[in-house]
């Protein structure tokens, strides 16, 4: 197959299995930002409920920057890995203070965001911007790898990158990256395993049995009181081993905060 027979396919693939998405109907880079976050490591059939019920509390980036922490993870309650709800708030933060509330479109500045990442970055500038930035992600790579390289085993990221930057629509690179990660996740859904054959795979650790697990479940038992001393937090989250280890996590991390014996989300 060659390149243009392969943006062929995808024009055609991306109209057969196009996803609605609330931050596809309305793509300003805030809504993007968000979506984006959640994504990480989270099904889009989870996030949508969620992005809908953030962005009615929290409307605009300057409603978010307003915030306090503890509000923003009462808000993300359910989507797990709560550090992305501590950098989404700093990174309003951000914008709202050295942007004046303007959402920077440049690379430099969208990478000095808490949270945001290379490929995050890449993501913003083609849907939010229109942009024909360069970056992977699972789905990406899920179809590249599954048109152009055979069998090959532990593909490098470069070596996708080169392929990307040649079949690239740099006319429409938002409508090429949604086809992209619709055309993948309709691979994968289709029994298309081929992650692994990444270089740079690596695969998700469980929850169950996880710190994480348990940092969760402090979380949400803060989300629904004002103040617990550790105690409390401990017979509500249930007898577990984990317990100090994601307690001491979370607070180093500045998500809960401790004082006069009394843990609270941080404000």
């Amino acid at each position: 197959m060659n390149d243009e027979e392969f943006r062929e396919q995808l024009r055609r693939e991306g109209q057969a299995r196009f996803r609605a998405m609330p931050w596809r109907d309305d793509t300003r880079p805030y809504y993007v930002l968000v979506s984006e976050l959640m994504l990480q490591q989270t099904q889009v059939s989870r996030v949508i409920p969620k992005f809908q019920a953030f962005i009615e509390r929290f409307p605009n980036v300057q409603a978010l920057a307003r915030a306090s922490l503890a509000d923003v993870l009462v808000a993300w309650q359910g989507l797990g890995y709560n550090r992305r709800a501590k950098y989404l708030h700093e990174a309003a933060k951000l914008i709202v203070d050295r942007h004046g509330g303007e959402f920077p479109a440049a690379e430099a500045e969208l990478l000095a965001l808490p949270g945001v990442g290379a490929n995050t970055t890449g993501a913003i500038q083609a849907y939010a911007f229109n942009h024909p930035s360069v970056f992977i992600e699972t789905n990406v790579r899920t179809v590249y790898i599954h048109h152009f390289f055979g069998d090959e085993q532990a593909v490098a990221d470069y070596a996708i990158r080169e392929r990307l930057t040649a079949t690239l629509d740099y006319a429409q690179p938002r409508q090429f990256y949604w086809a992209l990660m619709d055309y993948g996740a309709w691979l994968k859904a289709s029994g298309v395993r081929n992650a692994a054959r990444s270089r740079h795979y690596r695969k998700q650790s469980p929850l169950e049995g996880s710190v994480r697990q348990v940092r969760g479940r402090i979380v949400a038992v803060l989300a629904d009181a004002a103040q617990l001393d550790r105690a409390e937090v401990a017979a509500l989250t249930g007898p577990d081993e984990r317990f100090t280890p994601a307690l001491e996590g979370l607070l180093r991390d500045g998500l809960v905060a401790e004082q006069d014996g009394r843990l609270y989300l941080t404000k």
